[in-house]
């Protein structure tokens, strides 16, 4: 299995704790990490055809695959541990409903959340988990 990775806003405060989250519960360290900001971020946009205002969505690329909005916090949510794992049952909600409520925190995301001067830097316990 290839490692899916997660792309995100790396300035973003809201983001990086996301970030810092998935590493605490991903025991087995599948994920890997790339800020949209990043060479690699870039790259991957391009590679995937990606539009160039995808900063206001977390994106997960896996198995060829690429998850944007609730499409991608739930398929991250159903790769961690119990019970983050049952957060998958959300697709019962219509995807534009969870898409319209991703839509107004990622709006708001530096509002409510704050912004860093410069992108996320890992520590070194972390570091082999970024691609960048």
């Amino acid at each position: 299995m290839k490692n899916p990775i997660l792309l995100f806003d790396g300035v973003c405060n809201l983001c990086s704790s996301a970030v810092n989250f998935i590493i605490k519960y991903d025991k087995h360290q599948i994920f890997r990490f790339a800020q949209l900001q990043s060479g690699t971020g870039k790259n991957l946009q391009q590679e995937f055809n990606l539009p160039d205002n995808i900063i206001n969505s977390v994106i997960l690329i896996y198995d060829g695959k690429v998850f944007t909005k609730s499409n991608a916090v739930i398929k991250i949510a159903g790769m961690l541990p119990f019970p983050f794992n049952l957060i998958p049952v959300f697709r019962i909600v219509p995807k534009t409903l969870l898409d319209k409520i991703y839509d107004v925190v990622a709006g708001n995301r530096y509002k409510w959340f704050g912004r860093k001067e410069s992108c996320m830097i890992p520590s070194k316990e972390i570091k082999n988990l970024f691609i960048d």
